[in-house]
């Protein structure tokens, strides 16, 4: 977890109203207390916990007589890509393509959307948060798993605006 991911989670809390908020992964433990106007000001603790030592496997350098293949450029797709509008997650959480189990995905590939349209939810802290579009037109790609872990600035979908 980076500093603009961590920047990102205080916002987020200060601006829910919660008092106190502590999140632990595996290597980082965070709490976030906020103040009200009669307590004492926002503190956010982070406590970097150290990593179990895991056998580490590594893969032999290549020889001289083994040259390393050159990595394959893609120019034509990215060129493709750079007329489409990325939609990236707002916030830290859990993406979900439905409002619930038992209904349709809010969005699928060829969905034509329009500005405030509902495209996904992302669950932070129990609380449920419906990402809507800021742009109009189609849905080309939908970048994320549904029901994973998704990051703050993560890319979640793809749009052709024309």
């Amino acid at each position: 977890m980076d500093i603009k991911e961590i920047q990102s989670l205080i916002k987020f809390v200060a601006k829910s109203g919660a008092s106190e908020v502590k999140l632990e992964m595996e290597d980082i433990k965070i709490t976030i207390r906020t103040g009200t106007p009669y307590s004492t000001p926002e503190t956010t603790i982070v406590q970097q916990l150290p990593m179990p030592q895991a056998p580490v496997a590594t893969a032999p350098a290549p020889t001289a007589a083994e040259p390393a293949a050159p990595a394959p450029t893609e120019p034509k797709k990215a060129d493709d890509e750079s007329k489409y509008i990325t939609i990236k997650s707002p916030i830290i959480g859990t993406f979900y393509r439905k409002p619930s189990p038992d209904k349709p995905s809010f969005v699928e590939v060829g969905s034509t959307i329009g500005k405030g349209d509902v495209l996904c939810v992302i669950e932070a802290m129990k609380l449920f948060n419906d990402i809507e579009s800021e742009v109009s037109g189609k849905i080309v790609k939908i970048l994320a798993e549904d029901s994973s872990p998704v990051e703050f600035d993560q890319p979640l979908f793809l749009v052709d605006p024309s």
